[in-house]
């Protein structure tokens, strides 16, 4: 595999994620993780729908799109890695079941190193005729897992177990000076140049391509709902489910197209889901707290 390089920008960025996650993890306790154990039916209705039906949404989209080859395989790509560290942030932010989004994005993690090869294979095979040989690093991944998710949370949720007075406290200034920080870093991450660490996307290109990510980016996250509200879930893992299923991991993504087959209009649609995903999710958060009759930012019945 090629080495994968990193920007300074994504150094920060990812430091900043990891500062949020750290922050989350000041809002949970170790009994919420042994719930998600105990009570694992959201967990396994919720991993299912993403390795399947995600993928299937957007090769149908593709099937009906004017856009490029490449393009096309990009929002498979794409589809093909759901979850990351945004949508725990996210779930965070507007109370959702936080456990079960760490939880999720970790096992999403492992589980794409052996779904991703064999999604994206299927794609080139479909477009191109061809396939591609895609190792993804076991030992890169469970890196960027541990030092962006579940280190810096585990340290949170064990400061809210030794000084819950203090956790609590803590929790409302993190919570705000991180976000207006991720905000930044997002502007300056998609906005710059290429050499300073930015996209360099033209605005054709956004145009092209951000109707069909746009439309995924919806289907995603009412599936995700709906399938919790029908498997009754309740509203809270309903709502959680959204998150994930329409919060992709860009940056893994981003590796797959980028770095491992070496086509950088594979990464297009990827950078072009990533300027919007958080602000239509965060969106979707609003509109599902209104419609419950619950305040934005209180936590969701029991």
């Amino acid at each position: 595999m090629a080495q994968s390089s990193y920007s300074f920008i994504d150094i920060l960025l990812s430091t900043i994620l990891a500062l949020i996650m750290f922050g989350v993890g000041l809002s949970l306790t170790p009994r919420n993780f042994r719930d998600i154990f105990l009570f694992p039916r959201p967990l396994f209705i919720g991993l299912t729908s993403q390795i399947i039906v995600l993928p299937a949404i957007a090769l149908i989209i593709t099937l009906f799109s004017n856009m490029s080859l490449p393009f096309k395989v990009g929002l498979i790509i794409l589809a093909s890695c759901p979850g990351g560290t945004t949508s725990g942030i996210l779930t965070y932010f507007f109370k959702g079941n936080v456990a079960l989004s760490i939880v999720f994005t970790s096992i999403n993690s492992l589980i794409t190193l052996f779904t991703i090869p064999f999604l994206v294979n299927l794609s080139l095979v479909f477009y191109y005729g061809e396939s591609a040989h895609i190792h993804l690093s076991y030992l890169e991944t469970i890196i960027q897992i541990f030092s962006v998710t579940i280190i810096p949370a585990g340290i949170g949720v064990w400061l809210r177990n030794r000084n819950p007075v203090f956790a609590l406290k803590a929790q409302r200034p993190i919570k705000s000076l991180l976000i207006v920080a991720l905000g930044i870093i997002f502007i300056i991450y998609f906005f710059a140049d290429k050499k300073s660490g930015g996209t360099g996307i033209t605005l054709n290109e956004i145009l092209n391509i951000l109707p069909y990510a746009l439309l995924l980016n919806v289907l995603c996250m009412s599936w995700g709902f709906f399938l919790g509200k029908i498997t009754k879930l309740g509203t809270r893992n309903s709502y959680t489910i959204g998150i994930e299923a329409s919060v992709h991991n860009t940056t893994l993504a981003f590796l797959v197209a980028g770095t491992l087959l070496h086509d950088p209009d594979m990464v297009k649609p990827s950078l072009i889901y990533a300027m919007f995903s958080f602000w239509t999710a965060a969106l979707y958060s609003y509109i599902i707290k209104k419609a419950n009759k619950i305040e934005v930012f209180a936590d969701f019945e029991s």
